[in-house]
């Protein structure tokens, strides 16, 4: 079965690591949301071992994976997975690419931000394709955006809702509409996956 031939594959690899190849952890954008985008996690791990990339390894269904690759440039690398994607899963799945350092500085990041504004409202984390500028950073954090807040960190916006989300004015669309392509996490996921991904 491929399944086992993988995990084994995974599992050789974990113990031959080069340590010179780089480590990426992947965010995917808007998977298994509906009966239209299943992108089940067989199918991620194989799409993402047909770009040539090796140890990879995936996280619950919002489509999170890590892997390793010996290409150097964020773009290449979201580029080769988006055209498989694509392939594999019959749509276009946008997708936004960290190191594992800069997951590590997004979750500490959203700790600083939680304690400064006193851990308001639920916190989620839009994992963001670009870094913005510093004009819409402003845009999107001056916003009425009623009880909630935005605050941003380089490639991470960080939402603290204490609106309930069908009568609130503050969402990954608000963030996307401003900043670009983004993908959202809450922060108990981001903080779970810098711990479990984040030493490379």
């Amino acid at each position: 079965m491929r399944k086992s031939v993988g995990c084994e594959r995974r599992a050789r690899g974990a113990s031959e690591q080069d340590v010179s190849v780089p480590t990426y952890v992947a965010f995917l954008r808007a998977i298994n949301l509906g009966p239209t985008r299943k992108f089940p996690k067989a199918a991620i791990v194989e799409a993402v071992e047909d770009c040539g990339f090796t140890d990879v390894e995936t996280y619950i269904n919002t489509g999170n994976v890590c892997f390793r690759c010996s290409l150097r440039s964020r773009a290449k690398v979201e580029q080769a997975l988006e055209k498989s994607f694509q392939e594999h899963a019959g749509f276009a799945v946008p997708t936004i690419v960290f190191t594992p350092a800069e997951l590590r500085q997004v979750a500490a990041d959203a700790v600083e931000v939680a304690k400064r504004h006193h851990d308001t409202g639920r916190h989620y984390v839009s994992l963001l394709k670009e870094k913005p500028s510093a004009a819409a950073v402003s845009k999107l954090e001056e916003m009425d955006h009623g009880e909630d807040l935005a605050v941003v960190r380089g490639r991470g916006a960080h939402l603290l809702v204490v609106t309930p989300t069908a009568r609130g004015r503050l969402s990954n669309e608000t963030v996307e509409k401003l900043l670009g392509v983004a993908t959202n996490r809450n922060l108990t996921v981001v903080k779970h996956l810098a711990e479990k991904w984040g030493d490379g």
